[in-house]
């Protein structure tokens, strides 16, 4: 029988991060606007959590099945660890995406409904990261859709429930939080360059190679620093106390580009995902005490 703990260790919870900081991002721009709606907020938290917690059950299914997860240099995997059947980690992911639907729903209904097609389309985008036939997480997309649906979406989508209206910050901010959530995944998958290659995992990092992942990983963390200016243009200069996420963020990039590979790359897993959160706290105080 899966214990808790093997649970607990299966949603992945050092990538929660990811999905709290969207939401402070997001609810920074809208205190700034003197429109936050901190029951929205909470809401918005549990939607973002629910499919981060969705999203890795379901790569752990997915993966599993495929036999991906064989050889794991990471942390341990549900199904490829033989702890939890397939069915059962499966119907965990949908739990969560259901988790993620209600409070959606609710949000929706108290916003406007066409957010239930954006939260369709985010559920969709979760599965099929690398379930389905053809998952596109195999075919080198799947940054694209951490940046788009944890990035773009998630604070935008935070900001908008709360506002109602379209604030540049916002999209300034969900390029910042974006970029970082990306960082997470090419440091991922630039560990996993000799599984998947062997998996026959297109990966963006296998499709670039080593050396050139090593540098996307650096440009995404000026991205997130270049963010903070203009989150601070759109808003009030003093945001540009977002800088201090740099603090956390460069140690990792010099270990990215200094050559840091299989296990010596879980540190800095954990270290771009402090830093993101970091990003958004730096960020959304200010944004929060003068709004």
């Amino acid at each position: 029988m899966t214990s808790t703990a093997d649970w607990l260790a299966g949603a992945r919870p050092r990538t929660l991060p990811a999905a709290v900081a969207p939401v402070l991002a997001g609810t920074g721009v809208a205190a700034y606007a003197d429109q936050a709606v901190w029951w929205k907020a909470l809401l918005a938290l549990v939607v973002s959590l629910a499919l981060q917690v969705g999203v890795n059950y379901a790569n752990d299914y997915s993966d599993g099945i495929r036999g991906t997860d064989a050889d794991r240099v990471g942390p341990m995997r549900l199904v490829g660890s033989g702890r939890a059947t397939p069915g059962a980690v499966r119907a965990a992911a949908f739990a969560a995406f259901g988790v993620a639907g209600v409070a959606g729903l609710v949000l929706a209904a108290t916003t406007a409904w066409w957010l239930v097609a954006v939260g369709l389309v985010c559920v969709v985008a979760a599965w099929f990261y690398t379930g389905g036939e053809k998952p596109y997480g195999y075919l080198g997309l799947g940054e694209v859709m951490v940046f788009v649906f944890f990035g773009l979406v998630a604070v935008i989508g935070t900001t908008y429930v709360q506002t109602g209206t379209w604030e540049w910050a916002a999209l300034y901010a969900g390029v910042g939080i974006g970029s970082l959530a990306c960082a997470i995944l090419v440091a991922n998958n630039l560990r996993d360059i000799p599984t998947d290659t062997v998996a026959g995992k297109r990966t963006l990092a296998v499709r670039l190679g080593d050396e050139r992942t090593r540098y996307l990983y650096a440009f995404l963390v000026l991205v997130a620093a270049a963010a903070v200016v203009a989150v601070g243009a759109a808003t009030t200069w003093w945001a540009l106390v977002g800088l201090g996420f740099l603090a956390r963020a460069v140690p990792p990039a010099r270990s990215v580009l200094q050559g840091a590979a299989g296990p010596a790359l879980v540190p800095v897993l954990a270290a771009t995902g402090a830093a993101e959160l970091i990003w958004s706290v730096l960020v959304a105080a200010p944004l929060l005490v003068l709004g």
